[in-house]
């Protein structure tokens, strides 16, 4: 894969937020969003807004055929912000992280995912709510959260979907990773290359652009729909069992302080 094919097309000049570069590509025909804050991309309160406001704004572009989410640096993302899970702040981020996931699931035409390094948690929920995932070989994704004592609400959601029900448990409820390869073999992403953001603006290229901007919006709202209305409805049970249920008990809080504090977490099991 030709790792210069997506500069060649990029066409205007990039938008810079303080954490997401936003510049058109193949024309403009493609919206290019980049994560920005390297080499950890945390998924947080900023960093969502300005993933939401860029899309929200990129909506009725009538001339879009894709959007393409990627990163600077080695890595995609690390996951969300572990200080804006505590007790105080989790509410207000998961309604803005879930909202996010909503844009993307409901975006009028398809989100491509390159995905390098690290794709763990939040990171990992943003991906999946995409429509297509490409990943390098040796990237790492997973849902650690269970390490810290919580659960992942989106990714329970999305990622039996991609993965299948039984695959999906094993990685909800162990923390594991696996990497980009063992991934693609499992469903969770749709194409491996060494060059992921090359991978995916050469499907945009080949198999979107050519066609009608317009009837691909209603290829896709076709597509989606059923999808997307089942997992409005799975978002809100599972925000409300992590705020009203997990949240009231000893050990997510425990877990949470704990990695912040960088120590072992002491369990009790309630």
């Amino acid at each position: 894969m030709d790792s210069g094919l997506h500069r060649q097309h990029d066409a205007g000049r990039a938008q810079m937020t303080d954490v997401l570069g936003i510049t058109p590509a193949l024309d403009g025909a493609v919206l290019r969003l980049r994560l920005n804050r390297p080499k950890a991309n945390i998924v947080d309160a900023e960093m969502i807004a300005a993933l939401d406001a860029a899309l929200g704004k990129a909506d009725d572009n009538t001339d879009l055929v894709a959007v393409l989410i990627e990163a600077e640096g080695p890595h995609f993302s690390f996951g969300a912000s572990v200080e804006e899970h505590l007790p105080d702040s989790c509410a207000e981020m998961l309604a803005a992280l879930h909202a996010l996931v909503r844009r993307i699931l409901e975006f009028p035409v398809p989100v491509l995912v390159a995905v390098r390094g690290q794709c763990l948690g939040g990171g990992l929920e943003v991906a999946m709510a995409g429509h297509r995932i490409y990943s390098a070989p040796d990237a790492n994704l997973g849902q650690p959260e269970m390490m810290l004592g919580v659960f992942a609400p989106a990714a329970s959601c999305l990622m039996p979907e991609r993965m299948g029900q039984a695959m999906a448990e094993d990685l909800l409820y162990s923390g594991r990773s696996i990497s980009g390869e063992e991934a693609r073999q499992v469903g969770l992403v749709d194409m491996v290359d060494p060059e992921p953001e090359a991978a995916a603006l050469a499907f945009a290229e080949t198999h979107l652009k050519p066609k009608s901007a317009s009837s691909l919006r209603m290829a896709v709202k076709s597509a989606r729909a059923d999808f997307c209305r089942r997992m409005a409805v799975r978002l809100d049970e599972v925000e409300a069992l992590y705020l009203n249920d997990l949240m009231s008990t000893r050990d997510a809080v425990e877990g949470l302080e704990a990695f912040l504090a960088k120590r072992k977490a002491k369990w009790e099991n309630r």
